[in-house]
């Protein structure tokens, strides 16, 4: 149990969130969500005790144990994996540091008899024998190989860091475990084995995550930092959100009577649960949402970016043809041989346990990069516009406004600044913000001036090299909407699994020795099928 009191945090001109009242209980599990900026991140750290609140207190049950998954990926870089793994509960590493320095002294008294016959019990409490076999479990569940385990963190490659560092947050079973963005880094498996630790974890989560599919599958309940307040409601984040929008539409509507209104919540709710799967997590949902009322539902503040991409003409028959691209970066490997063709209406989600692979494919594509060998042609009638994963070199001119960069891409007609600051306004850059320079710009604000860009090329086939990276929900859930909505081809990866499940009708997996290629297939069917999956593993064998 973990209870917030009364908790406000204030700085010199601003008020993040005030008078928060909060439980957090065990078997449940709590999605933070927020837009950018909110304070989710800071509201874990007051969970924490790393930041003190302004005012209000957060108490814990005697002897509860806190987990968070570290951010410093270099903090443990002369420990072993196992260490680092076990160090994520202190007192037990302690004390089997302790025992180990006891039992190498060259003279052995009686009084280290007595402090070692103590740390034993207390190593024996704490399931101490059990702490290697536990490690090993969860390092094998994210996918990190036992000849690993006794190699240095500093000697693992970014990726394997990030799995250690949840491991060590899971080890031990704490009875809170704080998680700021668990999958962020993870590939398809990680996520999955993560999923099913969480659902079957029978303490307290509090997670913060800006994966939809991730927050559906685990939360049973949405903590929701908005109007400088956080509040607290049942359900998933699919349920948050309908719920939210049935509110306003519920408040909207002034003629329609309270049993009116009543009546369509419960069949709301009714629909909801009917769709619920049959784990830990929607049970207890499912048990919880009957007893909402009216007044539980609130409508948000939240507000969604207009994606909208409406090419100037239809494609032809004919749109890529991609043979025998080979490409080695480094002294490395990184395509040999891939070959594919698309065609018009495709939507192409591209999959890969090697980011590099899919990043290098497309500069290929859009000729960024020339291959070592191979051909690419593009159909005649084809446009393409491009949103890659690095654009720093996009915004390399720091002096320019938010207008005055979009006006580099604006045609005759809309070089207006009437018309500029409509289009901005509708990505959410409203008023005088569309003044600010792009050198001060966020990650998220970055990605959508890049989406407007984008909309203004009046492209028909868009390439988006993971195009939800540093977005908050609410861009997410417009650009999903947007790229379901457009009429002509794309080209996409990302790691957000709802994304590509609602978009994508055709998924390629691309690996340094080959891709595997399935038209007409979504992604869960995809991801269910032994035999397309045993194709997948043997691209990397």
């Amino acid at each position: 149990m973990m209870n917030v009191t009364d908790v406000s945090l204030r700085f010199s001109d601003r008020v993040l969130f005030e008078e928060v009242n909060l439980n957090f209980t065990p078997e449940n599990c709590y999605g933070v969500i927020g837009a950018n900026g909110a304070g989710k991140s800071t509201f874990l750290k007051i969970l924490t005790g790393e930041i003190e609140p302004s005012t209000g207190t957060v108490s814990l049950a005697p002897e509860a144990r806190i987990a968070t998954l570290k951010q410093d990926h270099y903090e443990y870089e002369e420990y072993s994996v196992m260490d680092t793994v076990i160090m994520g509960h202190k007192r037990l590493y302690d004390i089997m540091k302790e025992k180990d320095t006891l039992y190498m002294k060259p003279e052995f008294s009686d009084k280290d008899g007595i402090l070692v016959a103590e740390l034993e019990g207390e190593f024996a409490a704490l399931n101490g024998w059990e702490a290697e076999p536990e490690a090993i479990d969860l390092l094998a569940g994210l996918d990190i190989p036992s000849e690993l385990h006794g190699q240095k963190m500093s000697e693992l490659n970014s990726s394997d860091r990030v799995k250690v560092l949840l491991a060590q947050a899971l080890f031990g079973d704490p009875d809170i475990l704080l998680l700021d963005e668990p999958t962020n880094g993870l590939d398809t498996k990680s996520i999955a084995w993560l999923t099913d630790f969480l659902i079957n974890f029978q303490n307290t989560v509090v997670v913060i995550s800006h994966d939809r599919h991730f927050l559906n599958n685990v939360c049973t309940h949405m903590v929701d930092v908005d109007f400088k307040k956080i509040k607290q409601y049942v359900g998933n984040y699919d349920f948050w959100l309908e719920s939210s929008q049935l509110a306003e539409k519920l408040q909207a509507d002034q003629n329609s009577k309270k049993e009116e209104k009543i009546k369509e919540l419960q069949g709301f709710i009714a629909r909801f649960s009917a769709n619920a799967s049959k784990s830990k997590q929607a049970t207890s949902r499912k048990k919880q949402l009957e007893n909402i009322t009216l007044e539980d539902i609130q409508p948000s503040s939240r507000r969604y970016p207009m994606v909208h991409f409406k090419p100037e003409r239809e494609i032809g028959n004919e749109l890529l043809y991609v043979e025998n691209i080979s490409k080695t970066i480094d002294g490395k490997k990184v395509l040999d041989n891939i070959s594919f063709r698309l065609n018009k209406g495709d939507k192409v989600a591209f999959t890969s346990m090697n980011d590099l692979s899919i990043t290098t494919l497309f500069k290929i594509i859009m000729g960024e990069m020339e291959p070592d060998n191979g051909t690419i042609k593009w159909g005649v009638t084809t446009s393409q516009a491009y949103l890659p994963k690095d654009h720093s070199d996009e915004f390399s001119n720091g002096d320019l406004t938010i207008i005055d960069w979009l006006r580099q891409y604006a045609s005759k007609e809309e070089d207006d600044n009437t018309f500029l600051r409509g289009f901005l306004g509708r990505m959410l850059f409203s008023g005088e913000e569309v003044m600010k320079e792009i050198s001060v710009l966020s990650g998220g604000e970055k990605v959508r001036c890049m989406l407007s860009k984008l909309m203004l090329s009046k492209a028909n086939v868009l390439v988006m090299d993971d195009p939800t990276n540093h977005l908050d929900l609410e861009s997410i859930t417009s650009l999903n909407d947007g790229l379901i909505a457009f009429n002509g081809a794309l080209l996409f990866s990302s790691h957000d699994h709802q994304f590509i499940q609602t978009i994508a009708n055709h998924i390629i997996e691309v690996s340094p020795h080959g891709v595997v290629d399935r038209p007409e297939t979504t992604y869960d069917d995809f991801l269910k099928n032994k035999d397309i999956q045993k194709q997948v593993e043997s691209l990397y064998v």
